[in-house]
């Protein structure tokens, strides 16, 4: 049976942000960390060993796989930051429009600093992830 490999942790934020080695993308993270947290008012949380997520849901699959995972969360990768919305969720398109200067995949988009991005969208994103998950995957 597949065991998700990226579950809710009690290591800490903070000594993981600090642990990032370039400047720049520390500052963007504790910028971005006092966002998603007044934005979702969930505390942060370490999900496997790179991911910081808000709140958590959780999913069942037709295929019958299931498992939890942050409502929304981001990670300052080496070369880009990813923030993390949920998948499947058209309107996503319509606001980063006007997010600023990003790439996107299917369940990431990737940015190199906060000042590419405009906030205001990004609270939106935040809201809008949020608002999809408990729709889709109701408790």
């Amino acid at each position: 049976m597949y065991e998700l490999k990226t579950k809710e942790n009690d290591r800490s934020v903070i000594e993981f942000i600090e642990a990032v080695d370039s400047p720049r993308k520390r500052e963007s993270a504790y910028q971005l960390l006092d966002i998603f947290t007044e934005t979702t008012a969930y505390p942060a949380k370490m999900w496997g060993s790179s991911i910081i997520g808000f709140g958590r849901y959780h999913y069942k699959y037709d295929s019958g796989h299931e498992g939890d995972a942050p409502l929304v969360g981001f990670s300052p990768r080496k070369a880009k930051i990813s923030l993390y919305f949920a998948t499947g969720d058209k309107r996503r398109d319509e606001l980063l429009k006007d997010f600023g200067k990003h790439t996107s995949g299917k369940a990431c988009v990737y940015i190199n600093k906060v000042e590419d991005i405009n906030i205001n969208i990004l609270k939106r994103l935040i809201h809008q992830s949020i608002q999809f998950l408990r729709e889709t995957y109701p408790e």
